[in-house]
């Protein structure tokens, strides 16, 4: 019966050490179109219309900002990270875009 229950303990552990060890947070978009992006020209709709709704949306330095990302960690291996952060002008354009990834 110990070494049953040993055995079990340690599958628990392991199981245990697995789920904690990766996190996902965010989701995939499409990263084909971002040599589309035109400053001063590309739109709010255009962008929705290219990476679908973002993840997250917010205010920087006074511009609507809209961030598309994935961001998956995990213990037992590298990091995977992929986003696009777009800002816009009050007219609804692109005013600057930042896209990074680990890939």
């Amino acid at each position: 019966m110990t070494v049953f229950r040993s055995i079990k303990t340690t599958a628990l552990t392991i199981l245990i050490a697995t789920l904690v060890g990766c996190a996902t947070v965010g989701h995939d978009f499409p990263t084909h179109s971002i040599d589309q992006i035109r400053i001063g020209e590309t739109t709010r709709s255009d962008i929705q219309e290219m990476f679908g709704e973002p993840w997250r949306t917010g205010i920087e330095d006074g511009k609507r900002t809209w961030t598309y990302g994935k961001y998956k960690w995990s213990a037992f291996g590298d990091a995977e990270t992929t986003d696009l952060v777009v800002r816009f002008n009050e007219d609804g354009t692109v005013s600057s875009y930042v896209y990074n990834t680990t890939e």
